[in-house]
């Protein structure tokens, strides 16, 4: 740049570029301001439409410098702190150096050693000793160093947390060890007996109506259990018969936020839409779901409906095999917003969260995040976040794997990617992943939870998820495995081939 260029600049409130290409953040405001006042210049009458469109352009180019020069000083006045943090640290360890002593052993424990680890090759003490060997005269001899010691902790969010963490992983003496919980099949057991029963069926199908009102007569006469059911399932009872006088509903938002505290046992009789129609009423605790098989799909519907009796019998008495269903807890946050706490009512979905390109004929644009790290720019028909048990529906048809729907963590699909290369991940179950437009898109995306609501995401906007802390607890045929390996085989006839004949050539 000629000098005279480099002093315009000057003139006009725009700094040079440093030597090493980085703009501080006092260039970066001064460029925002100058664009910003060129920007808000009023266009004269009759202008052209791409002055107007320019000066659009310029309004997005003064607020993404803006943000930059607010990321850059933060991300300073971080490293400064983490700077102050190291000196201190190693000061401390300065002063502490010669105070460290290494042990000393006695002969009968160093010739202990000397025979383990001649005989043995490596020593499982609780000490880590180095496996330099020297020559022949002293082949089978290790030198011995001290163990470090350490601590785990776990944080969320910047915030330090030992909740439901300790039955996890244990960390005695230096050892880490952690619970199979993955394996684990889980039980759940009555303290008392269930006293309230509601009942979700799937609408518009005569089976579904003829054995609900079944069921209903049968919990009430046999078992002497109270009955909630929705309100058009009650109008469909009591225009059958007043026989069903009996039964309750809600009638308002307000009395199914309190549900969970009137109900022991949901009974949904449908398919897997009618188990996610009954998730989503319930915003907080879910209780134990009993469901049967009456719909297309039965990826969490083990129970068949002809042996209704039996199966409810046995589940009320208990104890019963449960699978603990994970849930994603959603957050719309606005590019109008002052923080990242002003966000839209959260959504909670059991299977999955779509972000979609919608009608535009553009490919989407999605910046993509986990724990503020950068992840990813998909291109391409959209993304997926799905939890394990809405791993078997819109995630396995983009390419997305099969996974147990008790391990704990998040699956992350595109959908029809520009990029060969671009392949589904997992993450673990305590991220939180951040879905954002640029300003750059060329067109919005569109957001839908568990297939309902859909929800318009323009540039700025951003999609937050996390896992929520209020799981889906559904009953089990036999256990998770057994109830999940036989839905993949009924459902979808995985594997499923013929036998290859007998009486052909053998190896010999």
């Amino acid at each position: 740049m000629s000098p005279s260029n480099s002093s315009s600049n000057e003139q006009n409130g725009i700094s040079p570029p440093q030597e090493n290409g980085v703009v501080d953040a006092l260039s970066l405001l001064n460029s925002e301001k100058s664009v910003h006042e060129l920007a808000m210049q009023p266009i004269v009458q009759g202008t052209d439409d791409h002055l107007v469109e320019f000066s659009e352009a310029l309004r997005t180019v003064a607020k993404a410098l803006r943000q930059v020069a607010e990321g850059k000083a933060s991300a300073q006045i971080e490293a400064a702190e983490w700077k102050r943090k190291y000196e201190l640290e190693r000061a401390r360890n300065k002063q502490l150096e010669h105070k460290v002593q290494l042990p000393v052993l006695s002969n009968e424990a160093e010739e202990k050693f000397e025979t383990c680890c001649g005989e043995n090759g490596i020593c499982s003490h609780e000490v880590l000793l180095d496996g330099e060997h020297g020559n022949s005269s002293n082949a089978g001899k290790c030198k011995l160093s001290k163990k470090a010691s350490f601590k785990l902790s776990w944080f969320c969010k910047g915030e330090k947390s030992d909740q439901h963490k300790h039955d996890i992983v244990s960390f005695e003496k230096g050892n880490i060890t952690t619970a199979e919980r993955s394996s684990k099949q889980i039980s759940l057991r009555w303290e008392s007996p269930p006293q309230t029963v509601l009942i979700m069926s799937k609408p518009d199908s005569t089976t579904v109506r003829i054995l609900c009102a079944d069921m209903v007569r049968w919990l009430k006469e046999q078992q002497k259990l109270n009955i909630f059911v929705e309100p058009r399932v009650k109008s469909e009872l009591l225009t059958e018969s007043s026989f069903y006088n009996f039964v309750q509903t809600w009638e308002d938002d307000e009395e199914i936020s309190l549900l969970h505290m009137k109900v022991d046992l949901i009974v949904t009789l449908g398919g897997d839409g009618t188990v996610l129609w009954a998730a989503r009423k319930f915003k907080g605790p879910v209780p134990p779901i009993v469901p049967f098989s009456l719909g297309s799909l039965g990826f969490m519907t083990p129970f068949y409906s002809e042996h209704y009796r039996e199966y409810l019998t046995s589940i009320l008495h208990g104890p019963i095999s449960i699978t603990l269903r994970h849930r994603l807890q959603c957050h719309v946050i606005r590019d109008a917003a002052k923080s990242e706490h002003e966000t839209e009512e959260p959504v909670l979905v059991l299977n999955e969260v779509t972000i979609d390109r919608g009608i535009s004929s553009f490919l989407t644009n999605l910046e993509c995040y986990c724990d503020n790290t950068f992840v990813t720019c998909v291109q391409g028909d959209g993304l997926i976040l799905s939890t394990t048990s809405g791993s078997t529906a819109y995630s396995l048809a983009a390419g997305g794997s099969m996974v147990h729907p008790q391990v704990p963590g998040i699956l992350f699909t595109p959908i029809c990617p520009h990029s060969l290369s671009f392949r589904p991940l997992i993450f673990p179950e305590h991220v939180t992943l951040r879905v954002q437009v640029p300003f750059n898109s060329r067109g919005s995306a569109w957001a839908s939870f568990d297939g309902k609501d859909r929800k318009q995401l323009g540039p700025g906007d951003a999609l937050v998820c996390s896992m929520a802390p209020w799981p889906v607890p559904t009953a089990c045929r036999e256990d998770s495995t057994s109830d999940f390996l036989h839905s993949i085989h009924e459902g979808l006839h995985w594997n499923l081939r013929k036998t290859q004949l007998s009486d052909g050539p053998r190896d010999t």
